[in-house]
């Protein structure tokens, strides 16, 4: 049976904490296992039904691999000069995890509007240019295998949230700025805590920017 991976990640957007991607390697027959476990979308799983399906997924694939990706990585591909940017950061991190993997076929859920280009982009940083890539938006709606790295993928990010409120001895909630919890914590702690947050996002640079005319109409004063 052909060896197929599927990819996805979660905390793309929120200004608190890591990216988090995943990757499983499957066959047919565990896709269809996949399925019969109740595999689907991460975001339409709640987060005890999340866990239960992680342990089952990881017993089930033939093997996977989860990449942490910290603010500061984040940071640095988003402010660089070399043309890097977060989608391009997510396609050298599914290269990294389809190479470790080495799968036959893969399975990804695109970033980016241009899949075309996306996906050329890809395949340049892969070891195998003989892989079958499908690259396309709602992959982890559509393919069980990238739903499966989606739950391993979220379940590792909530992970890392919860490390993270063990330091700040706070509930800052989910780490998007939808949140109302996430609002007054970035408000009170973004100077206390630095390193969890995203500083490359425009509001961490609001935030700075007000601080500064502050300080300037304070000495005007």
């Amino acid at each position: 049976m052909v060896l197929i991976c599927g990819i996805d990640e979660a905390g793309r957007g929120p200004i608190i904490g890591p990216m988090v991607m995943a990757g499983v390697l499957t066959d047919e027959a565990g896709a269809t296992e996949l399925k019969k476990i109740g595999a689907k979308d991460s975001k339409l799983l709640s987060p005890r039904q999340r866990e239960q399906l992680f342990s089952k997924i990881v017993k089930i694939v033939k093997d996977y691999k989860v990449v942490v990706i910290s603010p500061a990585e984040i940071d640095a591909s988003v402010k660089s000069d070399d043309g890097m940017n977060l989608n391009w950061l997510e396609a050298h991190k599914s290269a990294e995890i389809i190479n470790a993997l080495n799968p036959e076929k893969v399975i990804i859920d695109s970033p980016s509007n241009n899949v075309e280009n996306y996906k050329n982009y890809l395949m340049k940083l892969l070891k195998n240019k003989k892989i079958e890539a499908v690259v396309e938006h709602k992959a982890d709606v559509n393919h069980v295998e990238c739903s499966a790295a989606s739950i391993l993928a979220k379940v590792t990010r909530d992970e890392e949230i919860e490390k993270i409120k063990k330091v700040v001895v706070e509930d800052f909630g989910s780490g998007y700025l939808a949140d109302p919890k996430t609002i007054e914590f970035f408000d009170k702690y973004f100077e206390t805590y630095p390193d969890i947050f995203r500083k490359s996002w425009a509001p961490y640079g609001k935030k700075l920017e007000g601080k500064w005319q502050r300080k300037l109409g304070d000495f005007e004063d």
